[in-house]
């Protein structure tokens, strides 16, 4: 099976935080980043496979503080776990106090993705090889996240099968 470096989908992406980015608490909206990381995400699972991907999930995302107009937003994204056509992809975001250069993790995202065909099936994916120790410590707990992921899934469409389509207006 064919392997690829953890550092080969890294991916980098530097904003500043404008008025309009904000919410009523004058910080990121939460919306905003949710919006960087998929973009981002996304970019390094393609990187890895070299196919087109689409998002199977967004496992989580930890807003750990917030981020103001003085910051930039610095988000990084690699490959960190794959399996046969999906893809784990970590991203971290960090922000810099543009004015006293203090820099904070912001938040941690773990995604999913699908590596798919010209026909929109599942293609096989190369595995990924960690160097650093932050790529190795993701690596070494990714395969308890896949079956969390794996659990919450079944309980999604478990779940699924009690709502209604319907519309109240209707």
């Amino acid at each position: 099976m064919e392997q690829q470096y953890a550092k080969q989908s890294r991916c980098y992406k530097t904003s500043r935080v404008f008025p309009t980015d904000v919410n009523n608490h004058n910080t990121l909206f939460g919306g905003k980043l949710m919006a960087y990381i998929d973009d981002i995400a996304s970019i390094s699972a393609s990187k890895h496979c070299r196919e087109n991907v689409v998002t199977a999930s967004t496992d989580s995302v930890d807003f750990l503080s917030p981020v103001r107009p003085t910051d930039s937003v610095c988000l990084e994204s690699f490959v960190t776990w794959t399996g046969k056509s999906s893809m784990e992809v970590f991203v971290k975001v960090i922000t810099e106090d543009l004015i006293t250069g203090e820099r904070k993790i912001a938040a941690t995202a773990f995604l999913t993705f699908v590596a798919l065909n010209d026909d929109q099936r599942p293609v096989p994916v190369p595995q990924v090889i960690p160097e650093t120790e932050e790529e190795k410590r993701l690596h070494e707990t990714a395969k308890h996240r896949a079956e969390m992921r794996r659990i919450r899934r079944e309980q999604s469409k478990a779940f699924a099968d009690y709502l209604i389509t319907d519309f109240p207006w209707e």
